[in-house]
C-alpha cells in the first residue's frame, strides 16, 4: 500500500515537473530604439535648417508636391561642381511655370464661382458688360470730363468680395484716393475713363482684369472684385 502511494505521489511530481517546463517563460517587452539624431555640428543643423526653410516658403506658396530626391541631386550637383541639368534661366522659367499653374490650380473654386456669379448678373437689367469682361451699373451719371488713362484723378470707394466681406474703404477713412487712370488694376484704368467727373458707378471686376491668380492681402487669389466707384474729381496730368 505505501509502495502504491510513493510511486502516485512521484507521478504527479513528474506531471507537475513537465507541465511548469512546457509553459514558456514571458519575455520582457522591449522598447522602441529612439530616433537617431543626425544634427551632430553646427553644419548639420544649418543645413537641416536651409531644407526646412525652403519647405516651408514652397508649403506656403501651395506647393507640396516637390520631388525631394530631385532636390537633393541638384543641390549635391551645384554644391559640388558637377555639370547642372538645367541653367539658372531654364531654372527660373521652369519655377514660373510650375508656381503659376500651383496658384492656378489653387484659384480654380473662386474663379469658378466668379464667372458663374458673372453668367448671371450680366443678364439683369442696367448691368452693362464690356469687351474686357468688365460689368458696371451706373449709380449717378456725372456730367464733368472724363479722364484719360494719363490723369490723375480723385475718388472715393468701397470694395467687397463676392460675399459680401469689404476689404477697403476710403469713405471709412474720411479721405479719398488721389491716383493715376493707369497706375491701377485694369478693371479700373478701363472703369474710370467710362465715368464723367460727378459720376457714382458700381464695377464687377472679374480675376483677370484684378489680381488675377495671386493672393493680395485680404483678397484670395482669382477673386472677382465689387466696387462702388464715386469719380470727385479730374485732375488731369
Amino acid at each position: 500500500m505505501k509502495n502504491l502511494l510513493l510511486c502516485t505521489l512521484l507521478a504527479a511530481s513528474v506531471s507537475a515537473t513537465a507541465q511548469q517546463k512546457a509553459t514558456p517563460a514571458k519575455k520582457p517587452a522591449t522598447k522602441p530604439a529612439a530616433p537617431v539624431n543626425p544634427l551632430n555640428t553646427l553644419s548639420d543643423s544649418a543645413s537641416y535648417a536651409i531644407g526646412l526653410s525652403v519647405a516651408n516658403f514652397y508649403k506656403q506658396q501651395g506647393i507640396a508636391n516637390i520631388n525631394t530626391a530631385a532636390v537633393s541631386r541638384a543641390i549635391s550637383d551645384a554644391m559640388g561642381g558637377k555639370t547642372v541639368l538645367l541653367t539658372d534661366n531654364d531654372a527660373n522659367a521652369v519655377m514660373m511655370r510650375y508656381m503659376n499653374q500651383a496658384q492656378e490650380a489653387k484659384a480654380a473654386p473662386t474663379i469658378k464661382a466668379g464667372e458663374t456669379f458673372l453668367a448671371t448678373n450680366k443678364t439683369k437689367a442696367g448691368i452693362k458688360t464690356t469687351a474686357s469682361g468688365l460689368q458696371y451699373e451706373v449709380i449717378k451719371e456725372g456730367t464733368g470730363p472724363k479722364p484719360a488713362a494719363t490723369d490723375t484723378v480723385v475718388a472715393h470707394y468701397r470694395g467687397t468680395l463676392l460675399d459680401g466681406t469689404e476689404f477697403d474703404n476710403s469713405y471709412n477713412r474720411g479721405t479719398p484716393l488721389t491716383i493715376e487712370v493707369g497706375s491701377v488694376i485694369r478693371g479700373w484704368t478701363e472703369a474710370l475713363q467710362l465715368m464723367s467727373e460727378g459720376s457714382k458707378y458700381k464695377l464687377y471686376i472679374p480675376h483677370q482684369l484684378a489680381y488675377g491668380t495671386n493672393d493680395m492681402g485680404q483678397i484670395p487669389a482669382g477673386s472677382l472684385l465689387i466696387f462702388e466707384v464715386e469719380l470727385l474729381d479730374v485732375k488731369g496730368k
